[in-house]
């Protein structure tokens, strides 16, 4: 079967991640969780004690740098020079670091030739916000999902809940980081966050996980 590739563009906490890891699975693709490779990054920064607005300094660190993506049981894994870092970049100040140096054209330029080198072997999804305007452009399937940010933040808040992981954010705190963040993706001079001039937009609000699947699945079959 022809290699397909799936663009799946949105702000943070619209559930890109979540729809990415059912679709992929559904079709028995490869998901690519871009966001952790900008976390690692990110991580491999603050490890070092570099201040992430210092452009210049991230810059020059990118030399040292080593990253790689493995799959144990179908799960992706980031390795950080040798060492599984999976679990140490889903924090809040990883989150907060990655949103910052995400913005600068080297850290998205070392990013890019990682994301470009997966999608050319294999079929892919893969979730972020420049996927479908720069990453795979040639994408045969390019999705804009988007929701309020009340709706985003509640979902994130519980994400966090139940994982023990809110370390005492209140919902509040949350939406005010999400906006924050949306105003940073979508103004960056590099790569600014917007959908492709050929996605298809699904607004989330109310629409349940099941549901998202249901629509891109419809959207699919349509193409063949």
């Amino acid at each position: 079967m022809k290699n397909i590739r799936i663009a799946i563009d949105g702000p943070s906490g619209v559930g890109k991640s979540t729809t990415a890891r059912r679709l992929a699975e559904r079709l028995g693709i490869t998901y690519i969780d871009t966001g952790a490779m900008f976390r690692t990054l990110a991580l491999f920064f603050l490890e070092r004690g570099l201040d992430p607005s210092d452009e210049e300094a991230i810059c020059k660190a990118l030399s040292g740098i080593s990253v790689d993506i493995k799959y144990i049981n179908g799960i992706q894994h980031m390795i950080l020079c040798g060492t599984d870092v999976t679990d140490k970049i889903r924090t809040r100040e990883v989150s907060a670091a990655a949103s910052i140096t995400s913005q600068y054209p080297a850290v998205r330029k070392e990013v890019l030739k990682l994301e470009q080198a997966l999608a050319a072997r294999q079929s892919v999804i893969m979730d972020g916000r420049d996927i479908g305007t720069v990453v795979l452009p040639d994408a045969e399937l390019k999705i804009f999902l988007t929701a309020s940010s009340s709706v985003r933040a509640l979902r994130r808040y519980k994400e966090l809940d139940a994982a023990g992981k809110l370390c005492g954010q209140t919902l509040a705190d949350i939406e005010n980081d999400l906006n924050e963040r949306d105003l940073r993706d979508s103004s960056r001079t590099s790569a600014p966050l917007m959908a492709a001039k050929d996605a298809v937009t699904i607004d989330s609000t109310r629409l349940d996980p099941d549901q998202v699947e249901d629509k891109i699945i419809g959207i699919l079959e349509n193409l063949s």
